[in-house]
């Protein structure tokens, strides 16, 4: 079985506040996007788990693989045998795009099919969500708000498809640690909710992802970045997550 786990953006990142989790409760809004996929395949084996993975510099251990990890946490629960995954990496680590979080949400609705465990998406989401923050939402990866640590979603009529977005990964990679160092949570004068029913054209002095704030100075290349794409005619742009990656939307 093979499929393909495409990467999301965050459009606006709101980081309102510190949990005694040690979490962030966050607003933001993720949209899938399916320019760029990983491919991963996964076959049922008589026992253990196969995994071969392509396009990595820097191999985690096997069992730290999210896939892996994905498989783990249904082995808890159910009677299932062994799998061969076979996972090629399009999608860049370190960007904010939740590959590692889109290939894991991918594994689970396979093994389910694979399995026949016939878990609903309500229970998928549930699995994910132990995860990753944004894991649960490539189960049904479809536009949404997002609350909590990003795990509490709300579907959003949001089409982006008379538009085209571009994505560039500078050559360097930015770390949850290392992001959430500098930021200054503060509830919003505006909910992001609000905001991203305003037009389109009206999002870029609106919507902010607040990550820019303190990465921007630190890594003048992901200001050029945006700056360019606004210089080129994007009607939006901005990082995406805790970055590296920064995207511009464009008509079509």
């Amino acid at each position: 079985m093979i499929t393909h786990p495409n990467f999301k953006i965050n459009l606006g990142l709101h980081i309102v506040s510190k949990r005694s989790d040690g979490f962030h409760e966050l607003q933001t809004v993720f949209y899938p996007v399916h320019t760029l996929c990983d491919d991963l395949e996964i076959n049922r084996i008589e026992k253990g788990v196969k995994l071969t993975v392509q396009n990595v510099d820097n191999l985690c251990a096997d069992e730290d693989n999210l896939c892996v990890k994905a498989f783990r946490l249904l082995q808890r629960q159910f009677d299932i045998d062994g799998v061969d995954i076979k996972l090629t990496k399009n999608i860049p680590f370190g960007a904010g795009l939740g590959g590692g979080s889109a290939d894991a949400a991918f594994a689970l609705k396979m093994y389910n099919e694979l399995f026949q465990l016939q878990l609903s998406s309500m229970e998928l989401r549930d699995l994910a969500a132990q995860l990753g923050s944004d894991t649960a939402f490539f189960i049904e990866n479809r536009p949404v708000y997002a609350t909590g640590r990003g795990e509490i979603m709300t579907p959003l009529d949001l089409d982006l498809s008379a538009y085209k977005i571009e994505m560039i990964k500078p050559n360097f990679s930015i770390s949850t640690k290392e992001a959430y160092a500098g930021v200054h949570p503060q509830q919003p004068a505006i909910s992001l909710n609000e905001l991203i029913k305003r037009p389109i054209t009206e999002w870029k002095h609106c919507i902010h992802n607040e990550f820019e704030d303190s990465l921007f100075p630190k890594y003048p290349a992901l200001q050029e970045i945006k700056d360019d794409f606004y210089a080129r005619g994007a009607v939006y742009a901005s990082m995406s997550g805790s970055g590296s990656a920064v995207y511009g939307i464009f008509k079509k």
